[in-house]
């Protein structure tokens, strides 16, 4: 197992806080084994301190906000980024004020900081949190989900309500891509959000020096941009400091559209639900294995079976060149169900490629809330159904049947124009690699011949 880590020695910084406008000192100090990350208000009697935990989440508008009584910390995702980018997992986060400097907007100077003073590995180590079974959050137009991945790696899409600035980036999370592809991401807001926040008293200390303004197509900045997807990039920079509210590091890869910080704090409770339920009842989703002799159980035995879940049978049908597949038979191969079955018909089947559809109509559920009086389909979904046809495509391999198929990234994403009530999706997709568990494959969606979305996946088969 990995060795815990903490500072070599303490490191100090001040600045001004988002919140009050206020003058803020933060030292950042070493700590022993197991402690975790830990806050501390110098500023209060008794010196109080918080841990950087997902139960203690009290308010996450427009930043994570920690309390316990009358203990707050605002803002506390880009210094626990910071933290877990360099794989720090114990740490003193002491403040003199209820929140740290925001700095420029982004984590470049304490992830400077924590790179001069240098980590040390300690004699304990600890348990990653490994996923193990999907999990999915979602919270308005919101979408998280994580899935299970060697190291941890976030693919996030970012964009405002009217679709303005749509972004994409996809990144394996380690201190050296962690320092040079996120930290610099700097903090954005909306020209017409600021109005709301001033008068909340939210951004007191909110300048051109430590955040990003949108108006309209304007992008409002006293230097230029430091990425090129620098919005969505800040994104994933805050997801890492809200995930860090886990306890531990994670393995897994999380998929977003649309994040928040309230949405990413769901997730890190999902989590640590998970992380507390017995082994056992993770056993009770699985189907018992089936005996390769059937034999009765002894008079005494009882045997507690699972409920059934949703499979495909074990007559689907052979995939050739030429095979057509009604919904009936797409379920026989796919395990999933509506509604989250994105797969109505395959209408073409030839070789390393594939061509299906699905039927839009009033009724999919997801119209209800995206958007009320302006139905639109989600563009994850459309990745869902581009990553649903591939796998159609490689359960032609007679080892692979039965298998599941989790979506694991996406690049080079494009959205060209809204999916609606009415339309027919074609989803035409090419198998560019398919080799052991990893497949890969182009997708390209399309209604009336245009082209509405585009996409790069990759996918694992897993045992079910």
């Amino acid at each position: 197992m990995p060795s815990q880590q903490t500072l070599k020695q303490p490191v100090t910084y001040s600045g001004i806080g988002l919140h009050s406008g206020n003058r803020v000192q933060l030292n950042l100090l070493p700590a022993q084994p197991n402690s975790g990350i830990r806050f501390r208000r110098v500023d209060l009697d008794g010196r109080p301190e918080l841990e950087a935990k997902a139960e203690l989440v009290i308010d996450t508008q427009r930043s994570t906000t920690l309390g316990r009584g009358s203990v707050k910390i605002h803002t506390v995702e880009h210094v626990l980024a910071a933290l877990a980018g360099a794989g720090i997992t114990n740490a003193i986060v002491e403040l003199d004020a209820n929140e740290p400097p925001i700095a420029d907007g982004s984590a470049r100077d304490f992830a400077r900081l924590i790179r001069e003073v240098g980590v040390i590995a300690q004699t304990d180590t600890y348990e990653p949190y490994r996923v193990t079974s999907p999990l999915e959050v979602s919270v308005g137009e919101t979408h998280m989900a994580i899935l299970p991945h060697d190291g941890f790696k976030i693919s996030c899409t970012s964009a405002d309500k009217g679709g303005r600035f749509t972004q994409f980036f996809s990144v394996e999370i380690n201190p050296e891509s962690w320092e040079k592809e996120l930290s610099h991401a700097r903090t954005f807001c909306f020209f017409e959000e600021i109005e709301y926040l001033y008068r909340n008293g939210l951004i007191k200390g909110g300048s051109l020096e430590n955040a990003i303004v949108i108006r309209d197509d304007a992008v409002l900045t006293n230097e230029p941009l430091r990425y090129r997807e620098e919005f969505v990039r800040h994104k994933i920079l805050d997801i890492i400091g809200d995930l860090a509210l886990v306890g531990v590091p994670i393995r897994g890869h999380v998929i977003a559209t649309k994040p928040s910080h309230h949405a990413n704090t769901e997730l890190a409770k999902a989590i640590v639900a998970q992380q507390r339920k017995p082994i056992q009842a993770a056993h009770a989703f699985t189907p018992p294995p089936v005996p390769e002799t059937p034999a009765a159980p002894a008079k005494s035995e009882t045997r507690l079976v699972a409920a059934p879940v949703a499979k495909p049978e074990t007559n689907a049908p052979v995939i050739l060149d030429g095979t057509t597949l009604d919904t009936i038979g797409v379920m026989k191969i796919l395990p999933h169900r509506p509604p989250f079955l994105m797969v109505d018909r395959v209408v073409a089947i030839d070789g390393n490629k594939i061509t299906a559809m699905k039927n839009l109509t009033i009724g999919e559920p997801f119209f209800d809330g995206h958007f009320p009086g302006h139905p639109i389909m989600p563009g994850v979904l459309q990745l869902e159904a581009i990553a649903q046809v591939a796998g159609i495509l490689m359960m032609r391999q007679a080892e692979n049947i039965g298998k599941l198929a989790y979506f694991m990234s996406a690049e080079d994403v494009r959205w060209r124009r809204p999916v609606r009530p009415g339309d027919t999706l074609i989803i035409a997709v090419e198998m560019t690699k398919n080799r052991g568990k990893i497949g890969k494959a182009k997708g390209v969606c399309s209604v009336d011949g245009e082209v509405v979305s585009e996409a790069n996946v990759t996918f694992m088969l897993v045992d079910r």
